[in-house]
Protein backbone atom coordinates (compact mmCIF):
# COMPACT_ATOMS: atom_id res chain seq x y z
CA UNK A 1 0.00 0.00 0.00
CA UNK A 2 1.38 3.47 -0.67
CA UNK A 3 1.73 5.77 1.82
CA UNK A 4 0.12 9.09 2.18
CA UNK A 5 3.45 10.81 0.71
CA UNK A 6 3.80 8.45 -1.99
CA UNK A 7 0.39 9.36 -3.39
CA UNK A 8 0.27 11.68 -6.58
CA UNK A 9 -1.10 15.19 -5.89
CA UNK A 10 -3.29 14.50 -8.55
CA UNK A 11 -6.47 12.47 -7.87
CA UNK A 12 -6.75 11.18 -11.52
CA UNK A 13 -2.65 10.50 -10.88
CA UNK A 14 -3.65 8.52 -7.42
CA UNK A 15 -6.48 6.52 -9.30
CA UNK A 16 -4.31 5.26 -12.04
CA UNK A 17 -1.83 4.13 -9.34
CA UNK A 18 -4.11 1.92 -8.21
CA UNK A 19 -6.25 0.66 -10.84
CA UNK A 20 -4.78 2.10 -13.87
CA UNK A 21 -3.42 -1.34 -15.34
CA UNK A 22 -5.76 -3.27 -17.79
CA UNK A 23 -5.37 -6.37 -15.55
CA UNK A 24 -6.75 -4.68 -12.76
CA UNK A 25 -9.59 -3.17 -14.32
CA UNK A 26 -10.02 -6.67 -15.88
CA UNK A 27 -9.98 -8.13 -12.16
CA UNK A 28 -11.96 -5.66 -10.62
CA UNK A 29 -14.95 -5.64 -12.98
CA UNK A 30 -15.22 -9.53 -12.29
CA UNK A 31 -15.51 -9.28 -8.81
CA UNK A 32 -17.87 -6.41 -9.18
CA UNK A 33 -20.12 -8.89 -10.72
CA UNK A 34 -19.85 -11.83 -8.09
CA UNK A 35 -16.83 -12.94 -5.60
CA UNK A 36 -14.42 -14.83 -7.19
CA UNK A 37 -11.98 -18.19 -6.56
CA UNK A 38 -8.31 -17.71 -8.09
CA UNK A 39 -8.83 -20.21 -11.14
CA UNK A 40 -12.33 -18.28 -12.21
CA UNK A 41 -10.74 -15.25 -12.16
CA UNK A 42 -8.07 -16.87 -14.07
CA UNK A 43 -10.50 -18.76 -16.47
CA UNK A 44 -12.35 -15.50 -17.10
CA UNK A 45 -9.72 -13.01 -17.96
CA UNK A 46 -8.44 -14.59 -21.21
CA UNK A 47 -4.52 -14.27 -21.34
CA UNK A 48 -3.27 -13.37 -17.95
CA UNK A 49 -0.95 -15.36 -16.44
CA UNK A 50 -0.68 -17.10 -13.18
CA UNK A 51 2.15 -15.05 -12.29
CA UNK A 52 0.00 -11.34 -13.08
CA UNK A 53 -3.09 -12.45 -11.57
CA UNK A 54 -0.94 -12.97 -8.24
CA UNK A 55 0.91 -9.76 -8.63
CA UNK A 56 -2.33 -8.01 -8.62
CA UNK A 57 -4.63 -9.51 -6.33
CA UNK A 58 -2.15 -8.96 -3.83
CA UNK A 59 -1.54 -5.20 -4.98
CA UNK A 60 -5.05 -4.45 -5.04
CA UNK A 61 -5.64 -6.41 -1.51
CA UNK A 62 -2.86 -3.86 -0.30
CA UNK A 63 -4.02 -1.30 -1.55
CA UNK A 64 -7.76 -2.32 0.40
CA UNK A 65 -10.19 -2.62 -2.55
CA UNK A 66 -10.15 -6.30 -2.63
CA UNK A 67 -10.53 -8.46 1.18
CA UNK A 68 -9.06 -12.59 0.44
CA UNK A 69 -11.41 -14.78 2.35
CA UNK A 70 -9.17 -18.02 3.13
CA UNK A 71 -11.69 -21.10 4.52
CA UNK A 72 -9.89 -23.85 6.29
CA UNK A 73 -10.60 -27.10 4.38
CA UNK A 74 -8.67 -29.25 3.25
CA UNK A 75 -7.48 -28.19 -0.23
CA UNK A 76 -7.77 -24.90 1.23
CA UNK A 77 -10.40 -22.70 -0.53
CA UNK A 78 -9.81 -19.30 -0.87
CA UNK A 79 -11.94 -16.50 -2.71
CA UNK A 80 -11.81 -12.94 -3.70
CA UNK A 81 -14.16 -9.73 -3.35
CA UNK A 82 -14.32 -6.52 -3.56
CA UNK A 83 -14.11 -4.71 -0.28
CA UNK A 84 -16.17 -2.03 0.88
CA UNK A 85 -13.51 0.59 -0.03
CA UNK A 86 -13.41 -1.28 -3.75
CA UNK A 87 -17.16 -1.30 -3.98
CA UNK A 88 -17.93 2.00 -3.71
CA UNK A 89 -15.81 2.07 -7.47
CA UNK A 90 -19.06 0.08 -9.22
CA UNK A 91 -20.73 3.65 -10.45
CA UNK A 92 -17.42 4.66 -11.66
CA UNK A 93 -17.38 1.41 -13.93
CA UNK A 94 -20.86 2.07 -14.74
CA UNK A 95 -20.22 4.75 -15.99
CA UNK A 96 -17.10 3.32 -18.22
CA UNK A 97 -19.66 0.59 -19.15
CA UNK A 98 -21.68 3.16 -20.61
CA UNK A 99 -19.04 5.02 -22.51
CA UNK A 100 -17.75 1.70 -23.58
CA UNK A 101 -20.99 1.56 -25.47
CA UNK A 102 -21.49 4.91 -27.15
CA UNK A 103 -17.51 4.92 -28.46
CA UNK A 104 -19.07 1.41 -30.16
CA UNK A 105 -22.23 2.81 -31.15
CA UNK A 106 -20.53 5.70 -32.73
CA UNK A 107 -17.26 3.57 -34.18
CA UNK A 108 -20.43 1.09 -35.54
CA UNK A 109 -22.65 4.10 -36.90
CA UNK A 110 -19.32 5.71 -39.09
CA UNK A 111 -19.74 5.64 -42.50
CA UNK A 112 -16.49 3.94 -44.53
CA UNK A 113 -15.23 5.98 -47.08
CA UNK A 114 -15.98 5.56 -50.32
CA UNK A 115 -13.11 4.29 -52.20
CA UNK A 116 -14.55 4.03 -55.90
Amino acid sequence: MLTKNELPACPVATMVELIGNKWKLLIIRNLLASTSRFGELRKDIPGISQKVLTDNLRALESDGLVTRTVYAEVPPKVEYSLSELGNTLRPLFKEMEAWGNSYKDYISNQKLPDIN
